[in-house]
Order: structure tokens, then sequence, then C-alpha cells
């Protein structure tokens, strides 16, 4: 592909999340809709494009040069599989990926020998907040990082109603705060650190209607002994008139400062030993969902197909954040450290 062309995109899933993916698809200039797949086919005809309810059908009819999957985990692997049978070249695929980790290096694996890219739709490193934290840390604003904290606290999890209007599907989840939410963090410390060298977790359920731990620690060693800590609550709250936006707050601390990013996506710099502070990113006034981090992944996707720019999430990549999930699970359920291979 080649810069000037444009990208036929065709989405299967019309849940409630999938709002501000069809959204952004609309909002890029390069990209032309063509399809909306759904097993209730009048959600897919709610979007307004050609509706199905037989994805191998929309393929078939509509070609698409994407195939943006927006399902849970469970449906991932025949989905791929479809799309691979169809000749679909890129698939972008939601999170979290596939039922576990074994299937997920299988249907990675079907994908390369097919000729065919996965992108992994993990948005957080796309929130410009931490696009400017990245930038700030490589310019040496904080001199040498010793330590980055994020405290989750979304106020979403309290009482039996809890997830119910939004997505239902939370309360029924084994393993809930780290691989449906914390996920985001692994993967966004990776993005400001690298790989973690070690994990330790503590993990505890306190809301008892539902099936997965909602609060606890992850601790995480990166190289030259930097801590990153993710300190989840989903039972507490933050100040911040949309929660859901930074869905909590955070430090980057170092030896020539400290960065913090608070709850209206505000990032500011206090250099070390002094009360003045420098706003490096104003609060955030988009509508979309998390500083408009799905258009940011989606635009950066369509630049990457049609401009030959790196990608970022492919799937073979995003094969070290579940072995550190799995890592994650299995420290809380020992009680220990576990020491990652290298990733």
């Amino acid at each position: 592909m080649t810069n000037g062309e444009s990208l036929r995109v065709a989405c299967v899933g019309a849940g409630y999340f999938s709002q501000f993916q069809y959204d952004s698809w609309a909002r890029i200039d390069r990209v032309e809709l063509v399809g909306s797949c759904n097993r209730d086919i009048n959600k897919a005809r709610k979007t307004g494009l050609p509706a199905y309810n037989d994805l191998a059908l929309m393929l078939e009819e509509t070609r698409p040069d994407i195939l943006d999957i927006i399902l849970p985990p469970i449906v991932h692997a025949a989905t791929i599989r479809t799309a691979l049978d169809a000749g679909i070249p890129t698939v972008i695929c939601q999170k979290p990926f596939c039922n576990d980790l074994e299937e997920a290096r299988q249907v990675v694996a079907e994908a390369r020998e097919a000729g065919a890219r996965i992108v992994i739709h993990e948005n957080f490193r796309f929130q410009p907040w931490y696009r400017r934290i990245k930038a700030a840390i490589e310019d040496g604003a904080v001199g040498e990082v010793l330590q980055v904290t994020f405290r989750l606290r979304p106020g979403d999890g309290q009482g039996p109603d809890a997830y119910l209007d939004r997505q239902p599907y939370f309360q029924q989840m084994e393993k809930f705060l780290v691989r449906e939410t914390g996920i985001h963090w692994v993967d966004t410390f990776r993005y400001l650190l690298g790989n973690p060298r070690s994990v330790y977790a503590d993990l505890r359920q306190i809301n008892p209607a539902i099936a997965g731990e909602d609060a606890g620690y992850v601790l995480c060693e990166h190289d030259g002994g930097v801590r990153a800590l993710f300190d989840g609550n989903r039972c507490l709250d933050h100040d911040a008139e949309n929660r859901r936006r930074t869905m909590g707050e955070a430090l980057v601390e170092g030896t020539a400062g400290t960065i913090t990013l608070t709850g209206d996506g505000a990032v500011s710099l206090r250099r070390f030993g002094t009360s003045e502070t420098t706003q490096l990113l104003p609060p955030d006034t988009t509508n979309g969902f998390g500083g408009d981090c799905v258009h940011a992944l989606q635009s950066h996707v369509v630049s990457g197909l049609l401009d030959g720019k790196p990608l970022e999430n492919l799937a073979e990549d995003y094969l070290s954040v579940m072995r550190i999930e799995k890592a994650i699970y299995d420290s809380a359920d020992g009680g220990r450290k576990i020491v990652l291979e290298d990733n």
C-alpha cells in the first residue's frame, strides 16, 4: 500500500464499547466503512452500515482490508480463523486477547503462516497523557526514573449492581481486575519502561457480587531496578468529573523531578527540591473515551498500513503482555515473586 490509498474496514461486534470504534473509523479520511456484523443483526443495523449476522458472508461480500473484532475473548480465535480463511490481510482484535496464552500463541502462528497481521486493540498507551509522559522521560525531565505508580480508582465497583449498566459480563469474569483492566497498565508500564524482569502480586475480592478480584497491588521490577506499582481498587474513586477519563492518578518519580497525572488528564512536572510545577499537558477536553485513545490507535494503524510506519501492538509482541499477566496471577496464587523469562 502507498500514500493516497484508502482502506476498507468492516467491524464484527456492536456492543457497548464498539461505539468508540465505529465513531473513530468514521472520522478517518482514508477509511471506508463497509459493513457491520453482529449476532443480533438489529444492533448491526443501528450502526447505519450494511448489516450482517453471518461473518463469512460479510467478508465475502465486502472484501475489507481490515476486520475490526469488537467481541469478547471467548470468540476471538474462531473469528480470527474465519478472517484468515477469507484472506483478510489485517485484523484488529479487542483485548483481553483470546481465552488464554496458549490459544493466543496458536492463533498468532496461524496468522503468520497465512501472511496476515493481527493488531491488538490495546489503546491506553495511546492516551495523550502517556504519550506526553513518555516524551518527558526521554527528554530527561525527571532525570533517572526510579519508580512509577498508577492508582486505579474508577469508583464503579460497589454494590450488587456494579457494572450492570455498562458491561454486565464483568460480574462473571473469574479473572477480572488484572485481566480486564490492570492489563492496560501492564502494557503502559512496558511502553514507558520496557519489559519487567519480575512481578509480585497481591490480589483480593471486595465486592461479593462479582466472580473475580477487584482490588490489589502489582509490583513490577524493570531494568536498572526501576519499580512500577499498579495499585488498583475498583470500589474506590478519585477526584475527577469524569472518572473514566484516566481511571485514576499516576506519578513518575526520578532523581530530578516528579511527573503527576491527575484525573482530568493534565500532566505536570515538579522539579526536585522545589514546590513550583510546570504544566506539560493541559486538562483533556476531548469527548472520546480516554482522551480519544481509540481514535489515536486506529489512526496509527491506518498510517502504518498506508504510510509504512512501524505498527505498535502487533500480536506477536502482545504475547509478552499475556505472559506477564499469567505471571501476575501465578504470583498472587503462590504468594511469591515471579522472575520472568526474556519477553
